[in-house]
């Protein structure tokens, strides 16, 4: 047998990174070239890495939410011989790979599944098989993992036997702190805390001892340190006294790096607090005072995360919609045009094909219908549907018409492009777009489907919106939102109408109608408001006149 290494594919076009979102397999699992091994997330989309080969995983080598690089080894999995599949140039940098230093003997290992799971618990070397959830358990909780025993398949360890291992660790410390001498004042007269802390950790050997007298150990890490274990009980220990964990001398460690207890923590808030200077009364009224006004005033330096109810990673999809807002809203100089069209026609044109497309089984909005408004905008109005390239200087008019539909999703706004819709039909368009906002709510839309779009649509009308100020979906130079299709006040001549409220001196009439706010925002470098202005009048004519549709 063999060790292979198996490292994250570019898993869209130009990728640079992946969010490594869930494992789907862990140490132990045997697998088939081409199974799913892990779900990632890039700044795209959300997608499944295969598997290269035919084995058994051997290690996982990141966390579910860790940023992974392109390149980087995920995933090891131990593969016969026999089975092994090609190098790519997913896994090598430099063509064929060099035989792995993890390769080992496979002479002692049974065919059976009995030989696998006792396999599962040690690595080669003797390292602990554990989840990456477990690993960094471990590492919050200051715990060694090739201390604890797993009760796990093949003695794998989890979750529980690493908060086990550090209950009964907690506990010896406990017992220890009972043994140790009362911790002893340390006379340091009129020196400041940051004095204290420097004897305590790396002053002369009687300063040494005394500090590490008065946390009850001799401290041989120096205080003042760049890292510490603690488990978070015992952080939390020292927040509530004003300690910083990484001053607290002590001599233990766990995995290489200084470990503190709570018992360290103690003994070291008490040594600080009877070697503080006393304070005068006046000090001490002014100081109660200012306390007081802060709370009055809802101050929160002392805890200024204590309103957080909680905390979402910025990265994958949301991040990737953050930068492309800002580098649309700061590079393209937007204005949003706003109108309103009175789309009785319309309704009526949609009430009347909507059995015919059920009878298709598609299921008929509006949206097709101002698809193919947007497009005879675009045919009269051609500016509207370009790209500006700085670099070169120029504009390029675009000669397809792809329509990019905005479509509200768990994870953020994504955009799935319909392309050619000049050549479709209505039905078509309402397939394809179900088809799209379906898949792309379930992250199961791909990269490809999202690019190539000339002009963007975006329907806040779904949710009740009126009028927005849409941000471009750069380097497009326009994106238009739709408001909610309702009953508005229209004035309409009385001669058309029967009821209203008439004014008597022009014959109008005031009635409810049924109308759609369009919110038109442009790149106003590219296009100019007369445009603008005259693009939604044509895109106003085609809905309010369905029949005009027959053209496009």
């Amino acid at each position: 047998m063999a060790i292979k290494e198996f490292k994250l594919p570019d898993v869209g076009e130009g990728v640079a990174e992946g969010e490594l979102v869930t494992w789907l397999v862990e140490p132990g699992d045997r697998v088939e070239e081409d199974q799913p091994v892990a779900e990632v997330e890039t700044d795209k989309a959300l997608v499944e890495v295969p598997s290269r080969y035919d084995g058994v995983v051997e290690e996982l080598f990141a966390e579910e939410g860790e940023i992974v690089p392109v390149g980087n080894v995920i995933i090891s999995f131990r593969v016969d011989e026999d089975d092994e599949a090609p190098e790519s140039a997913a896994d090598t940098d430099d063509g064929p790979a060099e035989p792995s230093e993890a390769e080992v003997d496979d002479t002692d290992v049974a065919d059976d599944t009995d030989a696998a799971d006792d396999a599962d618990a040690v690595a080669p070397g003797g390292r602990t098989f554990a989840p990456p959830s477990v690993r960094r358990l471990a590492r919050e909780l200051g715990v060694d993992l090739a201390a604890v025993d797993g009760s796990g398949p093949g003695g794998r360890v989890g979750e529980s036997d690493v908060r086990a291992y550090a209950d009964e660790e907690t506990d010896s410390a406990d017992d220890e702190a009972d043994d140790a001498p009362t911790p002893k004042p340390i006379d340091i007269g009129s020196e400041d805390r940051g004095s204290a802390v420097t004897k305590r950790g790396g002053g002369d050997d009687s300063d040494a001892a005394a500090g590490g007298a008065s946390a009850g150990a001799t401290a041989t890490e120096p205080a003042g340190r760049d890292r510490t274990l603690a488990a978070p009980a015992t952080r939390k220990l020292a927040r509530e006294f004003g300690v910083e964990v990484d001053d607290v001398p002590t001599d233990r460690t766990r995995e290489g790096e200084p470990f503190v207890d709570e018992a360290a923590v103690r003994a070291y808030a008490e040594a600080d607090a009877s070697s503080a200077p006393p304070t005068d009364v006046t000090g001490a009224a002014e100081a109660t005072d200012a306390a007081e006004a802060a709370c009055t005033a809802g101050a929160t330096a002392a805890d200024p995360e204590g309103t957080v109810i909680d905390r979402i990673p910025y990265r994958g999809v949301r991040r990737t919609i953050g930068k492309r807002m800002e580098q649309s809203k700061f590079t393209a100089p937007h204005v949003t045009h706003h109108d309103t069209a009175e789309v009785d026609a319309l309704v009526d044109a949609r009430a009347e094909l909507k059995p015919k497309a059920e009878a298709a089984g598609v299921k008929l909005t509006y949206m097709p219908f101002v698809m193919k408004a947007v497009v005879a905008g675009l045919k009269a109005y051609p500016q509207l549907n370009s790209e500006l390239r700085e670099e070169d200087e120029e504009i390029l008019i675009k000669g397809e018409y792809n329509l990019g539909i905005a479509v509200a999703t768990d994870a953020g706004l994504m955009v799935p492009v319909v392309r050619d819709v000049d050549t479709k039909g209505l039905f078509e368009l309402a397939d394809e777009v179900n088809d799209l906002a379906a898949r792309a709510r379930e992250r199961e839309i791909t990269p490809a489907e999202m690019k190539g779009g000339t002009f963007t649509l975006t329907n806040f009308g779904a949710i009740g919106g009126e009028y927005a100020t849409p941000i471009i979906n750069y380097p497009e130079t326009a994106i238009l939102g739709l408001g909610a299709i309702e009953e508005r006040p229209v004035v309409r001549s009385h001669a058309d109408v029967d009821g209203g409220f008439l004014d008597e001196a022009d014959g109008s009439t005031v009635v409810p109608a049924p109308t759609l706010p369009l919110s038109l925002s442009i790149d106003h470098r590219v296009v100019d408001g007369a445009e603008a202005a005259a693009f939604a009048n044509t895109v106003q004519d085609h809905l309010e006149n369905p029949l005009l549709l027959l053209t496009e």
